[in-house]
């Protein structure tokens, strides 16, 4: 199940995404936003990131105007590590090494079909188990 969350600016790639999900019958929610109306990006950054963390949500996906802002409050929550992908490459590393838990998505910056090419690979990778990844990904858990 993957939690679902956009600003104003991130509602329409991320209506677009619902549309492929439902075609592929992946199963999610939308926490919002549900209008073009100016929304302010940390609360639905917020309620992705309390899913995620409750363990009802295997992952999230955020969508806001370049990703940054999204990014940024995301990563405020303990155990969330979101990654803002622009590319499958990106999309690879953020699971492989950093087994980042939220995808975020510029918007403004990403094409549709892209961004299901990022959606598509990041939730078909599985984080490497590498000894030094598990390593890293244990420091980020650290004091803040």
């Amino acid at each position: 199940m993957i939690a679902l969350g956009s600003d104003h600016a991130g509602y329409e790639l991320k209506i677009k995404v619902i549309r492929y999900f439902h075609n592929e019958k992946i199963g999610f929610t939308d926490f919002g936003c549900y209008t073009f109306d100016a929304a302010d990006y940390p609360i639905y950054a917020r309620k992705v990131c309390e899913a995620v963390l409750s363990g009802g949500f295997d992952r999230g996906i955020l969508f806001c105007n370049t990703g940054i802002g999204m990014s940024v409050a995301a990563n405020r929550y303990e155990g969330i590590r979101a990654a803002l992908c622009r590319d499958a490459r990106t999309a690879v590393s953020a699971r492989s090494h950093n087994d980042a838990n939220v995808l975020v998505i510029g918007a403004r910056v990403t094409d549709y079909n892209l961004a299901v090419d990022v959606i598509k690979t990041f939730f078909a990778t599985e984080f490497s188990n590498a000894e030094r990844h598990i390593r890293r990904v244990g420091m980020l858990d650290g004091p803040r």
